[in-house]
């Protein structure tokens, strides 16, 4: 006969082999297994969206209220939004003269443009003036207020969906709040431009950089700015990157265009192309790995600013760029 001694014991033990079971349960059960082949491409199996072109107009910020207008394709994304690309969301900003905006994504990085009007941004203890044709960068990790002298407008760039896919909240800083002025961006362009083999290379620019970066030479760790030039009447050939490109169109005349598409064929130009006609103020989408390149038919000089995941895919050594011969 059991004692209750012996009793309790066994009951005790039912309970915790019952337990056990439960937690074994509990710790398989959003396990999947999947064969290999028909799972390494989820692009090519339909599971995941390709990076969609698209363009977005000047008229978005135009005019109107103070406010922060998304480049949103979240839903094309299948992602949450706002997302621009799988990892950054672009946006333009008008902040109307007298009137202040605040900035506070969770980010490590942020780049603005300035493309009208001028104002002051104040991050924490750092402040400075910003004017049309500036670059400014901004870490994450505290809010930062943009607010206008005059009717301020700017295209603005973050990789907080990255942040949102990777399941962090909070940052530490890894870069101080940083201006590029107009004057000294354009004179480095124009350094680049007039040198004797400008004409023989891909593309005419200056990439922003970081003096925390210097293995990436990149505007912050994860984003990268670029500042180019297509002279009048040329062709600048193709190339390709893993990075997605989040083009803004500085200034062109119509005539200007870039063709984009995903081979190229045996004289090197890009196969069935689809044609991006630019208008100064516009921003448009570059998928990650399509080849594009960049025409202008006009007289006049045209400017294009890329913002890309560049400094991220450098780090991890899989940018992967190529370029046409």
């Amino acid at each position: 006969m059991l004692t209750r001694t012996s009793a309790a014991l066994l009951a005790e033990s039912a309970d915790d082999n019952a337990n056990a079971a439960n937690a074994a349960a509990d710790v398989t059960a959003d396990a999947q297994y999947f064969e290999y082949t028909s799972s390494a491409n989820p692009i090519g199996a339909k599971l995941i969206s390709r990076v969609p072109f698209r363009n977005f107009a000047p008229s978005l910020y135009a005019d109107g209220a103070t406010r922060i207008v998304p480049l949103d394709l979240s839903e094309e994304l299948g992602c949450p939004g706002p997302a621009t690309g799988p990892g950054l969301s672009a946006n333009f900003l008008r902040i109307n003269a007298g009137e202040a905006l605040t900035l506070a994504p969770n980010a490590t990085s942020q780049v603005c443009y300035v493309i009208s009007g001028t104002g002051s941004v104040t991050q924490r203890d750092t402040g400075f003036p910003f004017a049309q044709g500036d670059f400014f960068t901004l870490p994450g990790g505290a809010a930062a207020v943009l607010s206008a002298d005059e009717t301020a407008t700017l295209y603005y760039v973050n990789d907080a969906p990255l942040l949102t896919y990777l399941g962090v909240s909070g940052v530490n800083a890894r870069f101080a709040p940083t201006l590029y002025p107009a004057a000294q961006a354009q004179a480095a362009l124009r350094k680049v431009s007039e040198e004797a083999n400008a004409g023989l290379r891909n593309r005419i620019s200056v990439l922003m950089g970081n003096a925390h970066f210097p293995q990436t030479r990149t505007v912050t760790h994860v984003l990268w700015a670029m500042f180019g030039i297509v002279p009048p009447n040329s062709v600048q050939k193709p190339h390709r990157h893993q990075s997605i490109a989040l083009d803004f169109i500085a200034g062109g005349q119509p005539g200007v265009y870039t063709l984009v598409g995903t081979e190229l064929d045996e004289h090197g130009n890009i196969a069935n192309p689809t044609r991006v006609d630019w208008e100064a103020g516009m921003a448009f989408v570059t998928p990650p790995g399509y080849w594009h390149a960049h025409f202008n038919e006009t007289d006049e000089n045209a400017y294009v600013i890329p913002i890309q995941d560049a400094g991220l895919q450098t780090y991890l050594r899989t940018l992967d760029i190529r370029f046409a011969r």
